[in-house]
């Protein structure tokens, strides 16, 4: 018996140790998981010849890195300054990186290899920013440096990550397809440092790129420069850009659309000042059409009646000029899907009890039928409301009724409630909401104070989100009331109107013009709920 106990705990021991190593092994195959994730780039742990060189003379230079990295848009990152007839060529090899000279190099002369964004890591893409390399084939090094700031000159906030470089004045122009050899990126706090170059004469640009080409593309990107040159002889501090969008010099439409409800739509690189559309074919549709331009008229939707047309032709105009005719084609078999629907000026069921309630549609409204609308107060159905449309806005209306605090209210459109142009209907839909009360608003009181008379100020009122909320033209000292705002964060946005045109102008490259100035009033104007504020702004001169 002792003999068979022995042979089945043996047996056991062998099953047990089976099954231990089994699992085990399905354990290791496992990932790991969890962990902070890597957000450092490669560092540099050793470069042979050593950076800053002079009497350089080695034909490779050795980057050797703590960690495994690549090479990515060389063609677009990667610039040497002088120029070289022919580039050096990069080579990674494990973790080092080898950059051999091709071309024959000049004598006594200060070479500077940026690599932009071009070194990053393998698994994160964490990059190496503004890394260059710089050696002299002569005693000494360029020393000379451009050191500065880039903001945005409408908030006037720092902007990371724009790219600040320099062009001699010889080859002076950003128009082109040339990316520039000199550059480096902005920090966190705007800041730029442009190091180790020559004596010479510049011309000085940022750049807050979208496809990061590093040639500027006046459709996408936004621009900052010094109209003078640049005399450079000695170290340079301060040299501050400010960024901003220009106007496209000439008008396009940038998108347009015959839509599945049968509208029209349009978008534009301009914002036009006094816009017309005309249907020029077939002209009888141009008497029916019904049009709405955006806010700050760069974009257009157009309603025309009869879609019967196989080809329409519009054109669009500017205080009666031509700028672009656009031709719509349509299929004889095309059909059209149109359902009314609307959205409101309810936040989070709160309606302000200085506003109307107001609804907005996607199609212009033909007919309402209050026999289909209802209203409930707790409950209880009231009558009494008003469904009238806004004289200002052909798909809003305002639906009036003296609401009490403390009751809440549900509006019930039945469906067929509205009816749009092409006999279009309304799903049935409900507007559930109280009225907020009106202790959580506030008034601030400012007395604006200008530098100067006879001079034209735009005043913007920005809220917690930097959204601007009322605009005013102010010309001589005033005080002014904003009530019944909701309690919370505001600042004040001040635009010197140079050319009194109660608009704020942006710049121009090609002219040699910057924008007009703005000023941020630095101090938060927040206001309380059920309280008055009064404060004096002093707009500082120009």
């Amino acid at each position: 018996m002792a003999k068979k106990r022995i042979i089945e705990n043996f047996r056991n021991f062998i099953a047990l140790f089976f099954i231990s190593i089994l699992f085990y092994a399905c354990a290791s195959m496992q990932q790991p998981q969890g962990g902070p994730k890597d957000t450092e780039p490669p560092k540099i742990l050793k470069i042979t010849p050593k950076n800053l060189s002079v009497n350089f003379t080695a034909t490779k230079i050795v980057l050797e890195f703590d960690e495994y990295f690549k090479i990515q848009n060389e063609s677009k990152e990667f610039t040497v300054s002088p120029e070289m007839a022919k580039a050096p060529l990069l080579k990674t090899k494990g973790k080092r990186l080898e950059v051999s000279i091709q071309d024959t190099l000049e004598k006594n002369t200060t070479y500077t290899l940026n690599f932009g964004k071009a070194i990053a890591d393998v698994n994160e893409s964490n990059v190496v920013k503004n890394f260059t390399y710089v050696f002299s084939t002569g005693p000494k090094l360029d020393s000379l440096s451009i050191k500065g700031k880039v903001i945005n000159s409408v908030t006037g906030e720092p902007e990371l990550d724009a790219l600040v470089f320099i062009l001699p004045l010889k080859r002076d122009t950003i128009f082109g397809k040339s990316k520039p050899s000199i550059f480096t990126t902005t920090d966190s706090s705007g800041n730029y440092s442009l190091n180790n170059l020559r004596k010479d004469t510049y011309k000085i640009y940022a750049l807050k790129e979208k496809n990061g080409d590093k040639v500027y593309q006046q459709a996408s990107d936004e621009v900052g420069f010094l109209k003078d040159s640049i005399v450079l002889d000695k170290v340079m501090d301060n040299v501050n850009l400010s960024i901003f969008k220009e106007d496209a010099t000439t008008f396009r439409v940038l998108d347009k659309r015959l839509n599945t409800d049968g509208s029209i739509t349009f978008s534009f690189n301009q914002k036009l000042q006094k816009p017309e559309v005309t249907v020029t074919e077939p002209p009888a549709l141009d008497a029916t059409k019904i049009i709405k331009f955006s806010k700050n008229n760069d974009s257009l939707r157009i309603w025309l009646k009869d879609l019967s047309f196989d080809s329409t032709k519009i054109a669009i105009k500017e205080a009666g000029k031509l700028l672009q005719s656009v031709t719509f084609t349509r299929g004889k078999k095309e059909t059209y899907t149109r359902v009314i629907s609307e959205s409101d000026n309810i936040d989070n069921r709160m309606l302000n009890p200085n506003k109307p309630l107001k609804l907005t549609f996607n199609f212009p409204i033909e007919s309402t039928d209050l026999t289909k609308i209802s209203l409930l107060e707790d409950s209880v159905a009231r009558t009494g409301f008003t469904f009238v449309k806004d004289s200002t806005d052909l798909l809003s209306y305002y639906f009036r009724y003296p609401w009490r605090p403390k009751k809440t209210y549900e509006i019930k459109f039945q469906a067929g409630a509205v009816t749009g142009i092409f006999n279009s209907k309304n799903k049935e839909f409900i507007k559930t909401f109280e009225l907020a009360n009106k202790d959580d608003y506030g008034t601030l009181i400012v007395k604006i104070v200008p530098p100067e008379l006879n001079k034209s100020y735009i005043l913007e009122v920005l809220d917690g989100n930097k959204g601007v909320v009322n605009t005013l033209v102010i010309t001589r000292d005033t005080t002014v009331k904003f009530a019944n705002y909701r309690a919370g964060k505001y600042w004040l946005r001040i635009s010197y109107d140079t050319n009194k045109n109660g608009k704020w102008d942006t710049g121009s490259v090609k002219l040699g013009q910057q924008p007009e100035k703005i000023w941020n009033e630095p101090k938060e104007l927040s206001i309380r709920a059920n309280w008055e504020r009064n404060e004096t702004v002093t707009i500082p001169k120009e």
